[in-house]
């Protein structure tokens, strides 16, 4: 069984002379385990994928099955919440700004009803590095690498199967995306994850990815294995001009 299954999935904004189609008949399905990339210029619809499938793009028609489960319209339950996770890409915007890395991971845990919190955010802040020392600090307390640390750890919290990763690393500093990044494939490797993770940078999909959908204007137009990627052998032309352009001096 696939861990993620969109078939055939149109997602839009508006009604009549004002919509705007998002996303046109978008079809691919990710195994349990996999690390799949949406990789595309902005605007290609990538990201309104992922909030269609959490309930944050109301409007949308196909089919989006999440470990068998099939979802329908905004409305989503703590049992999905419990499976699928999201990391956004801004770690200043994420974090509410007057709560404690504490308050922030222990509220997350009574939200999915687990208990030991006090060793549970322990255990969660040493997953992702950072340790005891940062729980009582304030998100302006800490730096960007150290803010996206915790919401990691915040998306850990109810031990989710699937996590969904909206450029994670973008608003970071070079610097630190690389340590994020491989934070991340630990963390797979740990707990058996399954990753769906939207990215402009081919780069960072061609080191995170098994497999990974190209899109453009709302359209999966290739779906390849990272390998061939790697090879600068896609398919499709726009696939090629993108490649392309992100290796160009």
């Amino acid at each position: 069984m696939s861990a993620l299954e969109i078939s055939n999935l149109n997602v839009w904004f508006g009604d009549g002379p004002d919509r705007v189609d998002a996303v046109k008949g978008a079809s691919f399905a990710v195994a349990q385990g996999e690390s799949f990339g949406l990789v595309g210029e902005s605007g290609s619809g990538k990201s309104t994928i992922l909030r269609a499938m959490t309930g944050l793009a109301p409007t949308w028609s196909g089919d989006i099955t999440v470990e068998g489960t099939s979802l329908t319209g905004a409305k989503r339950d703590k049992g999905f919440f419990r499976t699928v996770q999201m990391v956004f890409q801004d770690p200043y915007a994420s974090l509410h700004p007057r709560h404690t890395v504490d308050q922030v991971l222990s509220e997350t845990l009574q939200l999915h009803g687990i208990n030991d919190i006090d060793t549970r955010v322990e255990t969660l802040l040493e997953d992702v590095g950072l340790g005891r020392r940062f729980r009582f600090r304030y998100p302006h307390q800490l730096s960007g690498g150290q803010r996206q640390r915790v919401a990691i750890a915040r998306a850990l919290a109810g031990e989710p199967d699937i996590l969904l990763l909206d450029e994670p690393t973008s608003a970071l500093d070079v610097s630190v995306q690389a340590e994020i990044l491989n934070l991340l494939t630990d963390l797979r490797a740990e707990h058996g994850l399954t990753y769906l993770m939207v990215s402009h940078d081919l780069a960072v999909i061609a080191h995170m990815c098994d497999r990974l959908a190209v899109m453009r204007h709302g359209e999966i137009i290739e779906i390849m294995d990272a390998a061939t990627l790697r090879a600068g052998q896609p398919a499709h032309e726009y696939s090629q001009d993108l490649l392309g352009a992100s290796t160009a001096p």
